[in-house]
This record gives C-alpha cells, sequence and structure tokens, in this order.
C-alpha cells in the first residue's frame, strides 16, 4: 500500500528562531502588528508500508532518524493513504 505523510517539524520551546525573528521584524517593517513568529518546516513523504499500522510505525522512525533532531524539534505528522 502505498501511504502519504505530511510531517510538521517545529523548534521546542525556549530555543531561539532566528528565521522566525527576521521573519516578524520584517513584517512589523511592512506595518503589520505582529507580536512573534516562529518558523517551522513540513515535509511531504510518500512511501510504501504493508498496512497502516507499519506505516505509522515506519513514519515515526524517519522522523526520528533523519527529519527531526530530537534535542530541539518537535514533530507531528498526518499520514493517510495515497
Amino acid at each position: 500500500m502505498k501511504f502519504n505523510a505530511f510531517v510538521y517539524v517545529s523548534l521546542k520551546s525556549g530555543y531561539s528562531d532566528p528565521e522566525g525573528d527576521a521573519t516578524a521584524e520584517a513584517l512589523r517593517g511592512l506595518g503589520y502588528s505582529v507580536e512573534k513568529v516562529r518558523a517551522s518546516k513540513t515535509y511531504q513523504v510518500t512511501f510504501e508500508a504493508g498496512d497502516k499500522a507499519l506505516a505509522d510505525a515506519l513514519i515515526d522512525e524517519m522522523c526520528r532518524r533523519l527529519l527531526t533532531n530530537p534535542t530541539k524539534d518537535d514533530y507531528r505528522y498526518e499520514l493517510s493513504e495515497a
């Protein structure tokens, strides 16, 4: 079976976010009343797995092994059949 996963990666609370800070400053420069911006990444992963339980285990493993840094990143994902 083919599965699609959207993986959302963001910095854990307490970690500096230079990209988010620069974006917030740029938005303020454009006249928007922005308090804070936090940058995040989204990955779309299409892959094969025997069933949904295995697909869930595989995408979680992909997140832990490559797509995130467990020290500084939080992540969540949405998984569906393709």
